[in-house]
C-alpha cells in the first residue's frame, strides 16, 4: 500500500515558511511541496515572521480538523476511522515540523548573538 496520504502533511503556509528559509522548494523532499515558488522575504525580516505566523495558523486549522474528526469517530458519526487517524497524524507531523523550524530559528538567533559578543 503506498503512503500517498503522508505526502499531503504540510500545508501551504508551512510550505511557504520552508521555502522562505531555504530559498527554493527543491530542498523540501515531499511531493506536496514541489513546484511551489520561493516566498520572497522583505529587507526588514517580516517575511519570515509572516510565514511562520501563517504556518502556525495552518497548524491550528489542522489541529481543529483533527479534533472534529476525533469527536465524530467517538460519537459514531464518522464513516471511515482512517480519516480521523490521517487527520491526527497530519496535525502531529505538522506540529513537529513547525517546532523544528522554530527551534532552528532560535538556534540561529543565539548563534548570531554569540558572534556579536
Amino acid at each position: 500500500m503506498p503512503i500517498d496520504a503522508v505526502n499531503g502533511v504540510t500545508t501551504n503556509a508551512m510550505t511557504n515558511a520552508l521555502t522562505s528559509l531555504s530559498g527554493t522548494s527543491s530542498d523540501v523532499g515531499t511531493s506536496a511541496t514541489s513546484g511551489v515558488a520561493a516566498a520572497g522575504a522583505t529587507s526588514d525580516g517580516s517575511g519570515f515572521a509572516a510565514s511562520l505566523g501563517n504556518a502556525v495558523d495552518g497548524l491550528q486549522q489542522l489541529q481543529s480538523d483533527s479534533k472534529t474528526l476525533a469527536l465524530k469517530a467517538v460519537t459514531g458519526n464518522l464513516d471511515d476511522i482512517h480519516d480521523a487517524t490521517i487527520g491526527a497524524t497530519r496535525a502531529q507531523v505538522t506540529l513537529e515540523l513547525v517546532s523544528a523550524v522554530r527551534n532552528k530559528g532560535v538556534d540561529a538567533f543565539n548563534e548570531i548573538m554569540r558572534m556579536q559578543a
